[in-house]
């Protein structure tokens, strides 16, 4: 295979994938039976994990939910785990499982590198995690960035993806004088106010983002995936309104190619951009040294104006956020003046704990070692070899699971749930998406309970992420956890 220093050996036809997609959420639920699930709620988690039972139920009274985070799977209640080694977790009653979340994307060496981790001892030995003042590898790691991706002329490191789609829209609106933003629907850039929009579910508009008053979105809107002439629509709309500033794309489709896109798809999104003026902003903060050293876009040849990053460049310590690209556009984010000699407006951007020494050293010493090690090749062989795995035992079972990978990010998908979409033309259709969709969230959820029980951490129960830390052997004994797992599956 020829993966030419990338996780992707053949891009997956998007179209095709998506018909298997739209048959799927079209047909009924198809998952863990329920007499399975209550062996695994008995048999696994109250008898086997009692620790975290405890610990949780505990947690509730202090922790509105429980927990804290985002990527805790919480059916029938979160696992508290205790020790994170290379492919492996191991929770506090002492169960080992194969980790498939890789903590939403970044560990792509694989859980707490030894070489990472030696390098950050070392700084809390000497300077300490922050000192609020420069450090050398704010630098060295601004550096490494800016020499893999070839779009990234300047890089600003912030504290998390969130900030930096944020701090990116700021950029756009200076850079090019206009007002609004256009993302792609389903796909997540973080959860500030204008960016909180069309998640998960394209044409969702504002009904996910609880706490946010409507008219933060007066300059938001979304456009279908995979629809460049949807896409053209709204870029014309919006000249109407103050032009458009920006368009927010993730690569590989919505929620990391949980709705997958083309490359053609891709590259229009670019040409359109450009065409009406606005800036292409890629979200790499999942694709970002996981599909390769130069991004997504390196692999698909696209020239974004501005990339956003995310956990992966602090090698996933805290800190992990940034946004670089263009030394144009990149300009907004200092005081001064550009090349032709006028005052540079600066875009208002904060982070007192962004570029910390070790969220630097850390992310320097990640990127350093992906680079050396080929560890986006590896990741991605690894993947396709789970991927082929998990596709027969679908097949032995007869399951209509659809299942497929874009390099190192792996889909599962059971029951079709983000593949609906809200048609706004046929409101009365509303109350029947939003039924369905919730029916099989909770089946997704049953599923992820499974692999769990069966010893694989895996991301809302559909998502799997490898590592350079697998090998053959720990994939193919992966593969035989999830056909334990599909033996258990039927008709619902």
């Amino acid at each position: 295979m020829a993966y030419n220093g990338f996780a992707i050996d053949k891009y997956p036809d998007a179209a095709e994938i998506c018909a298997k997609l739209d048959k799927l959420k079209d047909m009924p639920i198809y998952g863990v039976t329920p007499e399975a699930l209550i062996r695994y709620e008995v048999e696994y988690f109250d008898q086997k994990c009692p620790r975290s039972k405890e610990m949780i139920s505990e947690a509730k009274n202090i922790i509105p939910g429980g927990v804290q985070h985002n990527l805790a799977f919480n059916y029938p209640f979160p696992i508290v785990i205790t020790k994170a080694e290379g492919a492996k977790l191991y929770d506090i009653d002492g169960n080992e499982y194969y980790d498939l979340l890789q903590a939403g994307g970044p560990t792509v060496l694989g859980s707490n590198p030894e070489i990472v981790r030696e390098k950050v001892i070392d700084l809390l030995n000497t300077c300490g995690p922050s000192t609020g003042l420069f450090h050398e590898f704010e630098y060295k790691l601004a550096k490494k960035i800016s020499d893999l991706v070839p779009s990234v002329e300047m890089f600003r490191m912030l504290g998390s993806g969130t900030e930096a789609c944020m701090c990116a829209a700021r950029v756009a609106r200076l850079k090019t004088g206009h007002k609004n933003i256009l993302k792609m629907g389903g796909a997540y850039h973080g959860w500030s106010d204008i960016l909180a929009y069309g998640i998960r579910i394209p044409g969702t508009k504002g009904l996910q983002s609880r706490g946010i008053p409507s008219y933060a979105f007066s300059h938001t809107d979304e456009f279908f995936p995979g629809d460049l002439e949807d896409l053209e629509r709204k870029l014309k709309k919006n000249k109407l309104t103050g032009g458009t500033a920006a368009v927010y794309v993730e690569p590989v489709g919505p929620e990391s190619g949980t709705w997958p896109v083309s490359k053609e798809f891709i590259k229009g999104c670019e040409e359109l951009a450009h065409k009406y003026g606005a800036l292409l902003i890629f979200d790499e903060v999942v694709t970002g040294f996981r599909i390769g050293t130069a991004g997504a876009q390196g692999y698909f040849g696209i020239d974004p104006d501005l990339t956003i990053f995310g956990k992966v460049i602090a090698g996933g310590y805290p800190g992990a956020g940034g946004v670089g690209g263009h030394r144009d556009c990149m300009q907004y984010l200092g005081a001064g003046l550009d090349s032709t000699g006028k005052k540079v407006k600066k875009a208002l951007c904060g982070g007192t704990m962004a570029a910390t020494p070790i969220s630097c050293v850390a992310g320097y010493y990640t990127i350093d070692e992906i680079e050396k090690t080929g560890a986006c090749e590896k990741a991605g062989r690894m993947a396709d070899r789970l991927v082929q795995g998990i596709r027969a035992s679908v097949e032995k079972y007869d399951l209509p699971f659809v299942v497929y990978n874009q390099g190192s990010i792996c889909h599962v998908d059971t029951v079709g749930t983000m593949h609906y979409s809200i048609d706004w033309s046929k409101p009365w259709q509303l109350p029947k998406v939003l039924k369905e969709t919730s029916l099989r969230q909770k089946e997704m959820e049953h599923m992820g309970a499974a692999y769990m029980a069966e010893g694989i951490i895996t991301l809302a129960g559909n998502r799997l992420y490898t590592s350079a830390a697998y090998d053959e052997s720990s994939i193919d004994d992966v593969i035989q956890r999830f056909d334990r797992a599909f033996a258990n599956c039927g008709k619902l």
